[in-house]
């Protein structure tokens, strides 16, 4: 029988031997570990403001640092409303009542012209025109007045006396009157648009 030569060598376990490295399998195990990283670095490359969109997408809505900004936002917003209205209240208030002390200050002279007229029953008829040229100027600044939101405190003989409008400064006792109305006005009372400016002067019947 023939021997078998070297050049006829069997291969282990009748399988070529395949090289380890290299060579075209090992170049196409190569590549998903290319695409992997190739889609890696796509997915990180995002602009600032992509990620902060993101950011406020998935990550403020659950923050409890997002949510007490926003609460604090919605206090400032809410504080400086207030704030707003409360000082175009104030300015309204000023440009409405920026008269007041020089009205308080006209008063005198209405109390003046009203106690020259209080005092004209003991005059003769010589002196009646010049009663009607004071009641007649009184008239005109009293209506001058009312001009700039300036009105009388209604207050007659017989009226209730209210604390709110009237100041008592004495007490007196008129079986014709009921109990606590107003006998007598001893100095008037005005109001400046709705605001008392100052206090009717008054008697107070008391009966008992």
């Amino acid at each position: 029988m023939a021997k078998q030569t070297k050049d006829t060598e069997v291969p282990i376990n009748g399988i070529d031997e395949e090289p380890l490295f290299g060579g075209e399998a090992g170049q196409e195990g190569d590549a998903p570990v290319e695409e992997a990283e190739a889609g890696e670095t796509q997915k990180m490359d995002l602009s600032q403001e992509e990620l902060e969109v993101l950011c406020r997408e998935n990550v403020c809505p659950n923050c409890e640092r997002e949510q007490e900004a926003a609460q604090m936002r919605l206090r400032v917003l809410a504080d400086s409303e207030n704030l707003r209205k409360r000082l175009m209240r104030e300015t309204e208030e000023m440009k409405k009542f920026a008269a007041e002390s020089v009205l308080a200050d006209l008063l005198p002279v209405l109390d003046n012209l009203d106690l020259a007229l209080a005092h004209t029953g003991s005059l003769d008829g010589a002196c009646k025109n010049f009663v009607v040229g004071v009641d007649m100027t009184r008239k005109i600044f009293l209506d001058t007045l009312k001009g700039h939101g300036l009105e009388l405190v209604e207050t007659t003989r017989g009226t209730e006396f209210n604390p709110e409008f009237h100041d008592a400064v004495g007490t007196a006792q008129d079986q014709e009157l009921a109990d606590n109305t107003v006998t007598q006005m001893v100095q008037a009372g005005y109001v400046l648009k709705g605001r008392l400016l100052r206090p009717a002067k008054v008697m107070v019947n008391k009966l008992s």
